[in-house]
């Protein structure tokens, strides 16, 4: 199967599945497709199956990739994988309504533009509202004056807060937080970028998408931890 043809099939199981997924996922040696001699993918069904186990750990069990790894190297040698962790709680705490904006911001992001009135409407906000969170530089706009989809999504979490009572001052800690994390990733990801090999430049946006995912999946987890204790 091509790259393509893959991710129509995992989609229907997987639909936060994207190629830039699976070619960061090859790259880590969690998956090995053949290539023509043009160069292009070739998976073969069980290069498929191996994609769709790390995905299903990685969405229902939360595995990182190395421990993904020896589960994958355990039954390749014909040995039973490692037992998983048992769940504590069924309930939806940070940790997976953080996996499920993780998602859904996904989504939306996909070629959404948004003028001022668009996002106004989307967000159910005011513009006296979202004067005040372009101030504290929670939302931006792009430099055509549009909205993008993950400011669309900032803009409905910050709403969203506001109602508890959270205001803009309350969440420039997050913001800060936010920027030492970007700087984190800029700093892995920055000698990759400046690669002239195209396929080393995906790897770079691939990778830089991963570590956001693990950056915010930490915060959450921290977060729960935390109010477990409590």
């Amino acid at each position: 199967m091509s790259i393509g043809a893959v991710l129509a099939f995992l989609r229907d199981d997987f639909p936060e599945v994207t190629i830039s997924k699976i070619r960061f996922l090859e790259a880590e040696g969690l998956v090995e497709p053949q290539r023509t001699p043009s160069g292009y993918r070739k998976f073969s069904p069980s290069d498929v199956e191996r994609l769709a186990y790390v995905l299903r750990m990685q969405r229902d069990h939360y595995l990182p990739l190395r421990v993904i790894r020896e589960h994958l190297d355990a039954i390749e040698r014909g040995e039973a994988p490692p037992a998983l962790p048992p769940a504590a709680d069924t309930r939806p705490g940070p940790l997976e309504e953080a996996d499920r904006e993780m998602v859904a911001s996904a989504d939306i992001a996909s070629g959404v533009r948004l003028g001022r009135a668009e996002l106004l409407a989307a967000a159910e906000a005011g513009e006296q509202e979202l004067a005040e969170w372009e101030s504290y530089g929670l939302v931006a706009p792009g430099p055509d004056g549009g909205y993008d989809g993950e400011a669309l999504q900032v803009a409905r979490l910050v709403a969203e807060l506001g109602r508890y009572g959270l205001e803009p001052r309350h969440l420039r800690a997050m913001k800060a937080a936010a920027d030492r994390e970007i700087a984190l990733v800029e700093q892995v990801v920055a000698p990759l970028r400046r690669h002239r090999n195209p396929q080393t430049r995906a790897h770079a946006e691939a990778t830089a998408r991963e570590l956001a995912t693990l950056s915010v999946r930490l915060h959450a987890a921290m977060v729960q931890a935390g109010l477990r204790t409590r």
